[in-house]
């Protein structure tokens, strides 16, 4: 289950990743499309991190990196590192299911990371949230 597109040596599509998630592709249709055209983001397919991670798509704002978000089968799965200080305003207004992910967030700084796996629609509005406060701070 949620396994990733692992192999190194072909270089997939967006839409072969869009694919692979099944119905929740949609949704990151959707992230992608608000990324790039609310938040100003640019993207590229990248295999960042080793070899457990796979293929992925690296958004950024400016020179910023803002997250990776990578093909899974039946899901899609968001790396982004947050600061405490941008969490804090939202937090009350999130899902029991970002709170739980941001509470087991892997410490980094004043943060950290988050392991944000999307597999249905009701994800997707949290997550949009939580780009939109990182992306305030790195001047949006």
């Amino acid at each position: 289950m949620y396994e990733r597109m692992l192999d190194k040596q072909k270089v997939p599509l967006f839409e072969e990743m869009i694919s692979y998630c099944g119905e929740v592709g949609k949704s990151w249709l959707e992230l992608d499309v608000y990324l790039k055209d609310k938040l100003g983001m640019k993207s590229c397919i990248r295999f960042p991190y080793g070899n457990k991670y796979g293929w992925g798509v690296k958004y950024s704002l400016k020179s910023k990196h803002i997250c990776d978000v990578f093909a899974e089968n039946g899901a899609f799965m968001v790396l982004i590192r947050i600061s405490n200080d941008a969490m804090e305003p939202i937090y009350k207004t999130l899902s029991d299911y970002a709170k739980v992910v941001w509470d087991n967030k892997y410490p980094c700084g004043s943060g950290g990371w988050l392991n944000y796996r999307v597999t249905g629609s009701e994800q997707l509005q949290d997550l949009m949230k939580i780009m939109e406060t990182k992306t305030k701070k790195h001047g949006k």
